[in-house]
């Protein structure tokens, strides 16, 4: 097949492109060729999506058999490839998130739950909204027609820019009195990107429309299983102290950045590892062990992955401050 990336060269579009490429497909990326170099195999093209000029100049006498859109943030950008592509691609897969969901994280969801109000035609530059999703959900929808929009949950494995995963491989490598949130069986609900890339393609290759809540299945791991896995994978001497979410709450830390994954069981966050990927699952979404993914990312790291890491969200930076956490191991 001949599939255009849009994006292409970080994370999620990465392991995309190198999954697509391992496939034996013809791979065309367009990114601004800043964040990260292409993959070796794939046709490069440096653009800007918000430059009708460079879109153009991309799409002009030029046919793919699928389009794959990680890039999409903007409903006003999405409508403009969209419209574009509409003649000119068999297949789009847009990326969208959870976050779409007009009650993630406060209730569980699934691909019926329905969406933020966002119009699919808003002007550009819109500030950031988790809203903007859904729009860009509906924007490509009116321009390009049935497509598969793939719901993503939290991604983690090699070359996460953001640092979750990594931030904690880093802290229980360093061994000693580990501050864990809640406990131990508290649910997480977690998706290595290569997988995530792996089904986009299948849906790709079969030309599959809908809406996929892509992640992994509803209690499938635990935060426990979860640092056990970091500790196992860096061959750390860590001790996990519990602490209740009621008392990390009282003292401030703040859920998903100062403890990354951490999501209190409390009200406003019950649904947060509750995102249902039944049709996902249906449609031949495959996840593999968490311990492999936990491992494959620490490798990554020791071989030099810290200088693609961000350790922030947005900009916020992500991790506790190690007084602070000392504070509250001292109780």
């Amino acid at each position: 097949m001949d599939i255009l990336l849009l994006g292409g060269s970080k994370f999620l579009g990465r392991a995309y492109a190198a999954e697509a490429l391992a496939r034996g497909h013809r791979v065309t990326t367009f990114n601004r060729g800043v964040s990260r170099t292409d993959l070796p195999g794939v046709e490069a093209v440096h653009g800007d999506r918000t430059s009708l000029d460079d879109l153009h100049r991309l799409v002009d006498g030029r046919q793919w058999d699928a389009v794959i859109d990680t890039s999409g943030q903007q409903p006003h950008d999405v409508a403009t490839a969209a419209r574009l592509l509409r003649d000119r691609a068999g297949h789009y897969g847009f990326v969208s998130s959870v976050h779409a969901f007009a009650d993630w994280p406060a209730h569980p969801v699934d691909a019926d739950s329905p969406t933020l109000d966002c119009a699919g035609d808003v002007g550009p530059d819109q500030p950031f909204a988790n809203a903007l999703k859904a729009g860009c959900e509906r924007a490509l929808l009116d321009n390009f027609g049935p497509a598969a929009i793939l719901n993503c949950g939290l991604l983690i494995g090699p070359h996460e820019p953001i640092g979750r995963l990594p931030w904690w491989l880093d802290r229980i490598a360093r061994g000693g009195r580990v501050l864990a949130p809640g406990a131990p069986g508290n649910p997480l609900s977690l998706i290595d990107a290569r997988d995530f890339a792996s089904f986009g393609l299948d849906l790709a290759e079969k030309r599959a429309t809908g809406r996929f809540v892509t992640t992994s299945p509803i209690g499938s791991t635990t935060m426990g299983a979860f640092l056990d896995a970091c500790r196992s994978a860096t061959g750390s001497d860590a001790e996990f102290v519990w602490t209740p979410d009621a008392t990390l709450l009282a003292a401030e830390v703040s859920p998903w950045v100062e403890l990354p994954l951490w999501a209190p069981v409390t009200e406003g966050w019950h649904g947060t590892w509750h995102a249902d990927p039944s049709t996902a699952t249906a449609a031949g979404l495959r996840i593999r062990p968490l311990a492999e993914t936990v491992s494959d990312t620490w490798a990554w790291l020791e071989s030099g992955g810290r200088d693609e890491v961000a350790y922030r969200q947005l900009e916020t930076p992500l991790g506790i401050d190690p007084q602070k956490e000392d504070a509250l191991l001292k109780g």
